[in-house]
């Protein structure tokens, strides 16, 4: 009876305990913001080093090759002629929007990774005026914070066809505190979702003033004060 009174009170104190780690302040608002990629479309190009090592891996194993008899390699040769030759000609790695640096289209950079920008008054934000930022959200009534980030996405997009999240876990996030400079700014806790482009050349993107598909490089340009937090969290 006396054990069955000790996890009688035990109890209500652990359900507490783990209330508190895994809810915010009623003012502290969460956020949930989409980190929507291009993945490469090329193969990028090995690094000058990598490619020595190549070349002089390959000329090395070429001298302990094992050598075929030319009759062989004749029938090979006969073999690969026939109706069905084509000829290959590899498209080009710089197009027209590498060119007019047109960062509207995601038919650029094809060696590298694109992020979606928009152009908006994001939550949190110090001034009245648009910056560029992640398609984002406030947490209100969803199931899930994934639900969350979906919303965010299909306000931008219109629809998720072409889209595929990753995973139900957020990849980063940041807790955004008011400081001497900002003191009316108010606390809250942006998440960050991932999500990639399938099997789509172009969106109808609306609900922004602007957009932009930019690379890795060029979007740690936007964010000079968060550029440590995001060299980490978009490892390429």
């Amino acid at each position: 009876m006396q054990r069955l009174r000790s996890q009688l009170l035990v109890r209500p104190l652990l359900e507490s305990r783990l209330r508190g780690y895994c809810t915010s302040s009623s003012s502290e608002k969460i956020v949930a913001s989409v980190l929507f990629e291009r993945l490469r479309v090329v193969i990028p190009k090995p690094d000058p080093t990598v490619y020595a090592f190549q070349e002089f891996k390959f000329n090395w194993q070429q001298q302990f090759r094992r050598r075929y008899p030319d009759e062989f390699l004749d029938i090979a040769k006969n073999r690969a002629k026939g109706e069905y030759q084509m000829d290959y000609v590899p498209a080009p790695r710089i197009t027209e929007a590498d060119k007019n640096n047109d960062r509207k289209s995601l038919y650029r950079a094809l060696d590298k990774k694109l992020y979606l920008l928009v152009f908006g008054k994001p939550f949190g934000a110090t001034s009245d005026k648009p910056v560029w930022h992640f398609p984002e959200k406030v947490y209100d009534s969803e199931p899930t914070l994934r639900k969350c980030a979906e919303s965010a996405l299909k306000s931008v997009l219109g629809d998720l066809t072409h889209t595929y999240f990753v995973g139900n876990a957020p990849m980063a996030h940041m807790a955004v505190q008011p400081t001497e400079e900002t003191p009316d700014l108010p606390s809250y806790k942006r998440f960050f979702f991932k999500c990639s482009v399938v099997a789509a050349s172009k969106y109808n993107i609306s609900n922004c003033e602007d957009f932009v598909w930019v690379t890795k490089d060029e979007l740690l340009e936007f964010f000079p004060e968060q550029a440590d937090f995001f060299k980490k969290m978009i490892i390429s």
